[in-house]
Parts: C-alpha cells; structure tokens; sequence
C-alpha cells in the first residue's frame, strides 16, 4: 500500500478523514465531560459513549465499551471492557463485563458475564448474576437469583434466590408460538434441564440434573426426567487394551 501524507488527501477520501477528525474529537469531548462529573475512564482507546446517556459518579468505563442512546448507569459500576450497553438502565454497584445488553433493566449489584447477552425486554433484579455465555431473552430474573454458564432463558418468569445450574434451557417455542415458564422462589435447577414451556416449578423445587421437565413440578418436590443409566458390555476395542 502506498503511504500518502494527510496534505495529499482530496476530494471522498479528505471528506472520510475529516469525518473521522471530527468524530474524534466528540468523542473525546463527551468522555472528558463524564471524567469531569466521576467518571474513571483509565484508557480512552475504543470507548463510545453515545451523547444522551448519564453514568454515575465513581463508575469506571473500561476499554473497547460502547454505550449508546437512551442508557442510564448508576454509581461505582464496572462497565466493561468489550462490551455493549443500548437502551438500558443499570442499577449501582453492577459489573458488565464483555457482554451485551439490549434495552434491559438491570438492577443494583447485579454481575453480567462475560460473554452474556440480555436481550430486549429482560429485567434482572438486585444481586442477579449471569454467567459465562448466558442468555436471557423477555424474562424478569429476581433478586439474587444465579444463572450459570451456558444456560438460555427465554420467556421467562424466575423468582428470587433461584440457582439454574449450566447448560439449562427454556424451550420456548414450538415452531407457531412462544410460552412462557415459571419459576418460583429457592428453586435448585440442575445442570442441564430443559424446561419445557409452559411450564411452572413451584417454590423450593429442583430438578434432577439432565431432566427434560414437561410437567408442572408442585412446590417442595424434586422432578427427575431421565431414563434409568444401564451398563453394555464393552464392544469395542482400544490400542491400550
């Protein structure tokens, strides 16, 4: 590639670099209004913060963070690095890191990620963490509820105290609608339950690891929906044998 001088810069190509010019400049302008009110931005290398949003006193912004319109961030959060925040609210005290919210509501010392993504209309509540690639889609998550690693919640109602274990699902939809499930509080889910909509575990139920739920579980039970382990004769042979 040929090296040419910003001098040598005409026409599309000066309108692009004169662009890029003075959306640097903004940029920089709207992070030092927010260094200016509490903000700890330690390094300003790929942090876009969209010129409407209110992020509290004492919150730190890390880098490669973009927060566009119509966000609202409480105090001393961490927000950040390599994640995206649109349309949202954040309570105080929450960490985001590496992940992705869309038009969600998160609540105070909540911890998102990484790796997560709220999706439009999700409600977390105080104290909710969500794991390593967890998704939650149309759910309200109550307070102090864990959702551990590579579980999806979709269309849900989840009460407080709740612990879903990895690698759950909510399933959903059924090819024509979606349904909804219900879970209610102190619930214990197993590692990989799939829960099928719609579907209700009462409050202080649980659910065997590698249940297919599809019926309402009554409150205070334990619902197991596998098949019984059997043990086959070895047919098969290795070099170590």
């Amino acid at each position: 590639m040929t090296e040419r001088n910003c001098s040598d810069l005409s026409g599309a190509d000066g309108e692009r670099y004169q662009l890029m010019q003075n959306n640097e400049n903004a940029r920089l302008n709207i992070l030092k209004q927010h260094i200016l009110n509490g903000v700890d931005i330690p390094c300003a290398d790929g942090v876009l913060i969209a010129q409407d949003c209110e992020i509290g006193a004492g919150t730190v912004v890390l880098p490669c963070t973009i927060i566009f319109s119509n966000t609202r961030i409480g105090k001393n959060c961490v927000i950040g690095p390599n994640s995206r925040l649109e349309g949202c609210t954040v309570g105080d005290d929450s960490i985001i890191n590496a992940s992705q919210c869309e038009f969600a509501t998160i609540g105070n010392g909540a911890s998102v990620g990484p790796f997560s993504h709220l999706r439009p209309n999700t409600v977390v509540k105080n104290g909710v963490h969500a794991g390593n690639f967890v998704e939650i889609k149309n759910s309200v998550v109550g307070e102090n509820t864990s959702v551990s690693h590579l579980t999806y919640i979709g269309d849900s109602d989840v009460g407080e105290g709740v612990n879903i274990g990895c690698g759950c699902a909510t399933a959903n939809y059924d090819g024509t609608k979606k349904y909804r499930t219900k879970i209610g509080d102190k619930v214990f889910v197993g590692c990989h339950t799939c829960m099928v909509a719609p579907v209700e575990l009462g409050n202080r139920s649980y659910t065997a690891a590698g249940s297919v739920i599809t019926e309402n579980v009554p409150e205070g039970t334990m619902a197991i929906a596998r098949s019984r382990q059997t043990i086959k004769r070895k047919v098969r042979k290795y070099k170590d044998d």
